[in-house]
């Protein structure tokens, strides 16, 4: 097995296990939900990555749009869906959700909905209200 450095004194360990049948997944979960995130620096770091990773032969998506970062995504050797997210986020954007958090955290707890407070996060709203 290996140890990868998350950051922030975190460890992922990843193991080999080649003599045991593949993992699978979780089937009563969406695919695209089962996936490891980690953070990089910068927006331009983020498409470096992706440059050298379709250079290598790897199918890569993204970037994605998420509000509050920019995110590619792809799949290791072994088939684990990885995805590399860039923080573009704005302060009105934090200060946005701050204001509503606790609202949204009440409804979802009420109705396991998917609250409407920050809509714009997801309609493309952002664009035109932050910029």
């Amino acid at each position: 097995h290996i140890f990868m450095d998350a950051g922030m004194g975190n460890v992922l360990a990843f193991f080999e296990l080649p003599t045991r049948a593949p993992m699978g997944r979780d089937e009563n979960t969406p695919a695209w939900t089962q996936h490891l995130a980690m953070e990089v620096e910068s927006m331009e770091v983020l498409m470096a990555a992706k440059a050298r990773l379709e250079a290598a032969g790897i199918e890569v998506i993204g970037p994605t749009d998420h509000a509050l970062f920019q995110s590619i995504y792809f799949f290791d050797p072994n088939g684990h869906r990885l995805e590399l997210a860039c923080n573009t986020g704005s302060p009105k954007m934090l200060e946005a959700l701050d204001k509503v958090k606790w609202d949204m955290l009440e409804e979802w707890a009420k109705t396991k909905k998917a609250p409407k407070h920050a809509a714009w996060m997801h309609d493309g709203r952002h664009k035109e209200m932050f910029n």
